[in-house]
């Protein structure tokens, strides 16, 4: 892959959305750990608490996960590699009902709900959009205008 695609503080990594192994998040955090390595992470972490669902779920070891991803793996290497060293294998239909749990999350304390509130009508991130209802919604958002879009 062309060494610019890991360059975070041109462009942001991929969605949340996008699934790799029926994984969401899962790329995201590829790409954050690959920006790290190349020193262009920007103001991503990787590793962060949105990390922490995935690598919880299979009881894998964040370093660990790095130092492979340090390697230079592709993403169905990096994929083979954690399903092999998961402390918490899971069944398919665990891995689904993962993803589809954590594309619908929004905010359940009450902390997180005054967090999303304010990001809705906070100016010009969620102006008049009634349809940031999830943390990948806001994740999505963040992204895009971070980088030049427009609501």
């Amino acid at each position: 892959m062309p060494h610019d695609l890991y360059d975070l503080t041109q462009h942001p990594p991929r969605s949340p959305r996008v699934r790799l192994g029926g994984f969401v998040i899962l790329p995201r955090m590829i790409d954050k750990a690959r920006a790290t390595k190349a020193g262009k992470n920007g103001e991503y972490t990787y590793a962060c608490s949105l990390d922490r669902n995935v690598l919880d779920f299979l009881g894998v070891d964040a370093d660990s996960l790095k130092a492979q991803i340090d390697k230079g793996l592709g993403d169905g290497e990096i994929l083979a590699w954690m399903m092999a060293n998961a402390k918490n294998p899971r069944l398919p239909q665990e891995v689904a009902a993962f993803s589809a749990f954590h594309e619908q999350r929004g905010p359940s304390a009450p902390g997180g709900r005054a967090k999303l509130t304010e990001y809705q009508s906070s100016t010009p991130a969620g102006a008049k959009r009634e349809d940031i209802s999830t943390w990948f919604d806001v994740l999505d958002l963040d992204d895009h205008q971070s980088f030049g879009g427009k609501v």
